[in-house]
């Protein structure tokens, strides 16, 4: 899997995308192009996918600095995030740990500004842990839970058809389960052939219909900021199943 999460770059771009106030994404001494203001908060609002109540467990993949994950325990007693890079775990487990990070937003050329993250207010950690790992190949003892969490993961995965083929037991029966994918396939991260014949919501439900119904499919946008005039802006399709009430 690609090396390029475990740059200071990139993780500095993540706790930004995560972390950072709209003012700090979008300062207000320009005016931005309309749209750009909805597509902040984007580890928040896929989590608002799933329904209010408080569930046992929840399991977010591909966590990267940790957002959703934090989200996900104001509604679940423990929850477990897992990335495939180094860089964004340590990050995540800092700030669990009440850490404060600092990280520089890149400008232009060599002008950056210094920047803090920090954990949102109102939080219950104490079920909450981080751990490195392969979505592809998750530990065998990792268990059920009643949500699960993925965005912006199968399209940076080797062999994502791993990880729909693992999604049945990783879901209790009844529980929920929320992807989230901008369907950008690139070589560098997935071979061609691993790629979704007839489309991914195709694919999707032809993998997952025998142990999931499809709840609703919808748009989430969503707002990366590069420098002071590049911004990666990009429409993720979020899709939210449940797992068959019969085993």
């Amino acid at each position: 899997m690609s090396s390029i999460y475990e740059s200071d770059k990139i993780l500095a771009e993540y706790l930004l995308f995560h972390f950072g106030a709209a003012a700090e994404i979008l300062p207000s001494d320009r005016i931005w192009p309309a749209g750009m203001d909805e597509a902040l908060d984007f580890p928040v609002r896929t989590v608002a996918h799933f329904s209010k109540e408080t569930v046992k467990r929840g399991l977010d993949l591909g966590c990267a600095v940790g957002r959703s994950a934090f989200e996900m325990a104001r509604t679940c007693a423990e929850v477990v995030g897992i990335d495939f890079s180094h860089a964004f775990i340590r990050a995540a487990e800092s700030l669990r740990r009440g850490e404060v990070l600092g990280y520089d937003r890149r400008e232009e050329a060599t002008v950056q500004t210094r920047l803090e993250a920090k954990l949102p207010d109102g939080l219950d950690l104490t079920g909450l842990r981080f751990c490195q790992g392969d979505a592809m190949h998750l530990p065998s003892d990792l268990g059920a839970f009643d949500r699960v969490h993925a965005a912006n993961l199968l399209c940076r995965l080797p062999q994502p058809g791993l990880l729909l083929d693992r999604l049945p037991e990783l879901v209790n029966p009844g529980g929920e389960l929320v992807l989230a994918t901008p369907c950008t396939w690139l070589e560098e991260f997935t071979p061609p052939e691993q790629w979704p014949v007839n489309g991914t919501l195709d694919w999707l439900e032809s993998a997952l219909s025998p142990a999931f119904d499809l709840i609703r499919q919808t748009e989430e946008p969503f707002l990366i900021r590069e420098t002071a005039r590049k911004f990666q802006w990009t429409s993720s399709m979020v899709t939210v199943w449940r797992r068959h009430a019969r085993l």
